[in-house]
């Protein structure tokens, strides 16, 4: 591969298969020119991005970053697609940087602030909140700075994101959706839910790729009406909860729920709420 532009002495541009990659490596653009050979054993990442305007963004992004902290950021995203099992949109590269540089560079200055989604994530998205603390860690040992654990929540926002490549107000605007919908069935049977439940989880997931599906205007179809009949029938305490979801979600999105989606929330209060 031959440099196309240098950003720095750490980072450069380069073409494979036909598409803009940046490169980044120790020393890979000091002393270089347009058109030189990359030596490969400088080679320490290579980002090839889904789009050209999150090329350029990045390539601009990484202009002023130091090294250091691109390299750690490399290593919480590795991390991240190893715990998770799963892939992670690239936009995470440019997200995350963005947002822990500045992070640490208020963080020198004595300006942490708190998070106020702290409960939701931890509550809603455990696993990559822990992903989150993780990363404080990898940070603290590979640039001596001690980031407030309020930072893991952040982090965990931007890799929900990237799990969903979504943007940043619709994944808080999904947490904040969940949020009220467990507060509707809580409120209407007056009780607590066992958050370490089968039934819980089973719930939560559902309601996560439902809000999901909300943002982007889907719906699931009404294809066994018979059914879901009968469900209604079945649960009526449970369905009149679902229809003040339908009421609530409605409210907030414009988003007309399906008798399809009445129905599977239905059965997901109805195991919930008699979850012993």
């Amino acid at each position: 591969m031959k440099i196309v532009r240098i950003i720095n002495n750490n980072i450069v541009t380069s073409v494979q298969n036909e598409n803009e990659v940046v490169i980044m490596g120790k020393g890979v653009g000091f002393k270089k020119e347009l058109g030189d050979e990359i030596d490969p054993s400088q080679i320490e990442k290579v980002y090839t991005l889904d789009n050209p305007n999150n090329t350029d963004r990045f390539k601009h992004l990484l202009k002023d970053i130091p090294l250091e902290e691109i390299q750690t950021i490399n290593e919480i995203v590795s991390y991240a697609k190893l715990s998770l099992g799963k892939r992670l949109s690239d936009s995470i590269y440019i997200s995350l940087t963005d947002h822990l540089h500045f992070a640490i560079e208020r963080h020198k200055k004595g300006l942490d602030f708190k998070n106020p989604l702290a409960w939701e994530v931890k509550h809603f998205y455990h696993h990559e909140y822990l992903i989150g603390k993780e990363s404080l860690e990898i940070i603290s040992r590979r640039l001596n700075i001690e980031l407030p654990v309020d930072e893991a929540i952040s982090i965990a926002l931007h890799i929900v994101n990237a799990e969903l490549d979504n943007n940043m107000e619709n994944t808080v605007g999904m947490t904040k959706i969940i949020k009220q919908i467990l507060s509707i069935i809580q409120y209407t049977f007056k009780m607590e839910f066992s958050e370490e439940s089968l039934a819980y989880q089973r719930m939560l997931t559902h309601l996560k790729f439902f809000v999901q599906r909300i943002t982007m205007n889907r719906s699931i179809p009404d294809d066994n009406m018979e059914l879901f009949s009968m469900i209604r029938h079945s649960y009526p305490k449970e369905y009149n909860c679902a229809i003040k979801i339908h009421d609530y979600v409605y409210e907030e999105t414009r988003h007309k729920l399906t008798t399809a989606e009445l129905a599977y929330l239905t059965i997901h209060i109805n195991r919930v709420i008699n979850d012993k």
